[in-house]
């Protein structure tokens, strides 16, 4: 009986944390996507992607909270699926951005870049406490701490931008964030295969 409230109550303090967390990714994404749009910079775009991924992904967690380890394998590996293609998706933006030779505008990056840095260190901080709670949770923290690493890498970009008046620092921090979508991605979605065949 114990043991049965215990797990309700953690069920229920996940849900409140995903739910926070939720709103926080699409408040940020809306405003990085057209900041990133409106001053071509890949670097805030691809930040603002991954928040709309956590957001659809954190959207998926709020429904697996409290049920079987298949369904929190899924929404796992959703994750992991959608952190792959936006990865690539930012690929194809620094294909365009660089046959066009678009240079941001660094003041704007910094700003927005510094706001959604500590909206993400308010995320990861939530979900520090519930990372080691299960798949979901776990997968759920490894995505917001990869947007404190691209926040910070949105800042180095735009000073760097500032520096030299060129699009190659915003590119090359892209790719970075990128990769570091395409590598968790893959461990995401390895893990998850795993959680999701031991069950079955």
């Amino acid at each position: 009986m114990d043991e049965c409230c215990k797990v309700t109550t953690v069920s229920e303090q996940q849900r409140r944390v995903v739910q926070a967390v939720l709103w926080i990714n699409i408040s940020m994404f809306l405003l990085e996507a057209i900041v990133g749009l409106l001053i071509h910079s890949t670097s805030l775009l691809a930040d603002s992607v991954d928040m709309l991924g956590d957001a659809i992904v954190y959207g998926f967690s709020l429904y697996v909270i409290g049920r079987g380890s298949v369904w929190l394998g899924r929404a796992a590996l959703l994750k992991g699926v959608i952190m792959g293609a936006f990865g690539i998706g930012i690929l194809a933006h620094v294909v365009f951005k660089t046959a066009h030779g678009l240079v941001p505008n660094a003041e704007m990056m910094g700003v927005v870049g510094m706001m959604a840095l500590i909206a993400n260190l308010i995320c990861l901080m939530l979900l520090r406490q519930h990372r080691s709670d299960d798949i979901n949770m776990r997968s759920a923290w490894m995505c917001s701490r990869n947007d404190v690493i691209g926040n910070a890498g949105v800042l180095v970009a735009a000073f760097a931008v500032y520096l030299f008046h060129s699009p190659w620092p915003d590119i090359v921090i892209g790719l970075l964030i990128a990769t570091l979508f395409v590598r968790s991605a893959i461990s995401i979605i390895r893990e998850a295969s795993i959680e999701i065949s031991s069950t079955t």
